[in-house]
C-alpha cells in the first residue's frame, strides 16, 4: 500500500498561492512517480493569504496547521494515510512553517506521521535588521505599525509571551515546542539571497551574523556558481584584506561605477519613448505613489487588528498554541532553570557570534546562535542585475516578470535535494 508524503508549501506576506506556483510544478514533475511506496502530495496553503497576511506569524500559522489537519484527514479518507511530512516556506511562509511546526508537535503529531524535510526560501528567521541607514532605521519604526501584528514580530518589538519576550525569541528558544518539532526534521535546508535582496537580506535569511557579500564588488571575494543549478553559489572565498582599487578615472574606475541595476521597479520599466516620459514624471509619481503605498498599508494595518480583536473574544481561544505556551511559561517561571528572557549578554567581544556594527540586536544574535545549533544546511543565491531578488529566488511571477525564471536553479536544486 502506498502511503501519501505531504509537502505544504507556504507563501509570503502579502501573497497567495499563486506566487509558489513554480515550485509546485518543479517539485510535481521531479516527484511526478512514487519511490519507496510514497506518493508525494502537494498542499498550497490557502487559508492566510493576501491581507490576513498582517495578522501576525502565529495567527497564520494556526489557520495553517488547521489546513494540514484537515488535508490529512481527507486523505485518510481517500484510503491515502499521510505517514510523512514536509514544509517548505517562502518569506514570511518559513517562519509562518516553523511555527506550525509548534502546533503539530505539541498536539502529538508527529508521533505518527514522520517528519522528513523542512525548506525555506529567503526567509527573515533572524527578523528585519536594522542596518545604519535613514531608510532603514524609518522602516523599523513604520514596520511595527503599518505591517500591524507581523510587523511587530518582524521587528522583535511584540511581547508575545507573558514573560515579554518576542515570538521570534521564543520559537528560537531549545526548551519550546516550536525548536523541539523543528530538531525532529531530517533535512532542515535554508536558501538566501546574497545579494540585491532588499527586503530579507542575507544574515537573516542564512542565520549568518556577518555578510561577505554586502561589499562583494571592492571586498575582493570571489564566487563560483554551480553550472547545473545557476545562481546557486558552488563556492567562495574571501581573502583576509581587500585587494587595492583602480587608479581613479582609470577605464576599470569608471566600469566600477556603471550602473548595473534597473532605476526603476519592473512594473515602471518600458523602452523607449516612455522610459524618458516616467523619469519625467518621477517628481510627481513618487510623491504620489509614497502616499497611496501608506495609506494603503494603514487601511490594512487598521483591519487586521480589527480581525485580531474578533478572534482574542473567540470563546475556544483556550486551545490555540499561543494560550497553551502562556500557561508553560507561567509555570516555568519559578523554576530553577537559566532565566532566558534575561539571556547571556552577546556583545562584540565574542568573536564567533560578534555582528557587523548596527545590523543585529542582542535579541537576535541569541536566536543565530541557537538556530545555528540545528544541522542546517544552508545553500546561497547569487542573482545580480535585478532590483530586488526577493522574488526572483522563487520564480514567484515569470509571467508578468519574465526575470524572475532566473530563479529556476535554486528551485531545482530544491526539488532534487528533497527526499520523499
Amino acid at each position: 500500500m502506498t502511503s501519501t508524503h505531504l509537502l505544504v508549501l507556504i507563501h509570503g506576506m502579502w501573497g497567495n498561492p499563486a506566487h509558489l506556483a513554480e515550485a509546485h510544478r518543479i517539485v510535481s514533475e521531479h516527484h511526478s512517480e512514487p519511490k519507496d511506496d510514497f506518493q508525494l502530495d502537494v498542499l498550497l496553503a490557502e487559508t492566510n493569504r493576501d491581507e490576513s497576511t498582517y495578522d501576525g506569524i502565529d495567527w497564520g500559522g494556526e489557520r495553517v496547521a488547521e489546513e494540514i489537519l484537515s488535508k490529512v484527514k481527507e486523505l485518510e479518507r481517500l484510503g491515502r494515510p499521510v505517514k510523512r511530512l514536509s514544509i517548505t516556506g517562502y518569506s514570511l511562509g518559513g517562519l509562518i512553517g516553523r511555527y506550525v511546526i509548534g502546533i503539530l508537535y505539541q498536539q502529538g503529531f508527529f508521533d505518527t506521521v514522520e517528519p522528513i524535510n523542512f525548506n525555506t526560501i529567503a526567509t527573515p528567521h533572524l527578523g528585519l535588521p536594522r542596518y545604519p541607514s535613514v531608510l532603514s532605521r524609518l522602516m523599523s519604526r513604520l514596520g511595527p505599525k503599518l505591517l500591524s501584528r507581523t510587523g511587530e514580530q518582524f521587528y522583535c518589538v511584540d511581547r508575545w509571551s507573558p514573560r515579554g519576550r518576542p515570538l521570534l525569541e521564543v520559537m528560537a528558544d531549545p526548551e519550546r515546542a516550536f525548536y523541539k518539532g523543528l530538531s525532529l526534521f531530517q533535512h532542515i535546508r535554508i536558501y538566501a539571497n546574497a545579494v540585491n535582496d532588499i527586503t530579507v537580506p542575507y544574515v537573516t535569511a542564512a542565520i549568518e551574523t556577518q555578510d561577505p557579500f554586502s561589499d562583494h564588488e571592492n571586498n575582493g571575494i570571489t564566487i563560483k556558481l554551480d553550472p547545473t543549478y545557476e545562481p546557486r553559489i558552488e563556492i567562495y572565498e574571501l581573502p583576509s584584506s581587500p585587494p587595492p582599487g583602480p587608479p581613479v578615472l582609470s577605464t576599470e574606475w569608471f566600469q566600477k561605477y556603471k550602473l548595473r541595476k534597473p532605476l526603476l521597479p519592473p512594473f515602471l520599466q518600458r523602452q523607449f519613448p516612455w522610459n524618458m516620459l516616467i523619469y519625467l514624471s518621477i517628481p510627481v509619481i513618487m510623491p504620489l505613489f509614497v502616499s497611496l503605498t501608506l495609506i494603503h498599508f494603514t487601511l490594512a494595518s487598521r483591519s487586521s487588528r480589527a480581525r485580531l480583536k474578533l478572534l482574542e473574544e473567540e470563546e475556544n481561544q483556550g486551545q490555540k498554541l499561543i494560550h497553551i505556551l502562556a500557561e508553560l511559561e507561567n509555570e516555568m517561571q519559578n523554576e530553577s532553570t537559566p532565566d532566558l528572557d534575561n539571556g547571556p549578554n552577546i556583545n562584540s567581544s565574542e568573536q564567533q557570534y560578534d555582528s557587523q556594527p548596527g545590523i543585529l540586536s542582542p535579541v537576535q544574535l541569541r536566536m543565530a546562535k541557537s538556530l545555528n545549533e540545528l544541522p542546517l544546511k544552508k545553500e546561497v543565491a547569487f542573482i545580480t542585475e535585478v532590483r530586488n531578488s526577493h522574488a526572483t529566488i522563487i520564480c514567484r511571477d515569470i509571467k508578468r516578470f519574465p526575470f524572475h525564471q532566473r530563479g529556476e536553479g535554486i528551485l531545482r536544486h530544491w526539488a532534487v535535494s528533497f527526499i520523499l
